[in-house]
């Protein structure tokens, strides 16, 4: 196994660092305003849409409105989301502010964000996947900016990960958000372990209670019908 580099083991900007849905939802919110701007800022469905989409994710994901709500939140404690309003917006919309916090020139935001939404990735893979978001430069200069958010004064976004035995090429990782520790060779699973907030257990507790009551008075009226 190399050795760990310097950018390795400089800070993470995020002290805690966000939780792997975090990042896969402030993943999305950067995406969707790249690849479909008529419809960003995006709703609630739109973003849990986003965030178990099949395509340009790994791991692909099975996530629900509580579980993407107390995301949003922990986004929005850290500047890094917002909820917008405008005077046409019937429903709440949500997008990112991460150049707020973190600015960055399209082909490096474009790479951090193909980070966050598909894990760590080799500099070649990097530069092929966010091709759809950004214009990409050279193998050269990906590597050059990719070095260059390693070595941030102010904390690494990425890093370099160790190669391990067989891998004949470095893969990249993002350091907004936590990484499983993956075994030698393996690349690093992405798990969601999410603890809701009480206002959302308790609306969560709601809605359960409510369907069962529908049921009943369904299953009430069917009956009456002759049809139980």
């Amino acid at each position: 196994m190399d050795a760990p580099t310097s950018a390795e083991a400089s800070p993470a900007p995020l002290t805690p660092p966000l939780s792997p849905l975090e990042a896969r939802v402030l993943g999305c919110l950067i995406e969707k305003q790249v690849s479909t701007p008529d419809l960003y800022p995006l709703t609630l469905n739109s973003l849990i849409a986003a965030c178990n989409q099949r395509s340009n994710r790994d791991p692909v994901l099975a996530v629900a409105a509580p579980e993407v709500e107390a995301a949003l939140a922990g986004l929005r404690s850290r500047k890094l989301a917002t909820v917008f309003a405008g005077a046409e917006a019937r429903v709440a919309k949500h997008k990112h502010t991460l150049d707020l916090v973190f600015p960055l020139e399209p082909v490096a935001r474009a790479l951090l964000t193909e980070l966050l939404l598909r894990g760590p990735q080799t500099a070649a893979s990097l530069r092929g996947n966010a091709a759809r978001l950004c214009e990409m430069p050279e193998a050269a200069e990906i590597e050059s900016i990719l070095t260059a958010l390693a070595n941030r004064p102010a904390g690494a976004l990425v890093h370099l990960l160790p190669r391990y035995t067989g891998q004949k090429e470095a893969r990249w990782g993002q350091r907004l958000a936590e990484e499983a520790a993956p075994a030698e060779g393996s690349p690093a699973p992405l798990t969601v372990a999410l603890t809701l907030p009480p206002e959302a257990e308790r609306r969560f507790a709601a809605l359960e209670n409510e369907v069962a009551q529908l049921r009943a008075e369904l299953a009430t009226l069917r009956r009456a019908l002759g049809e139980g």
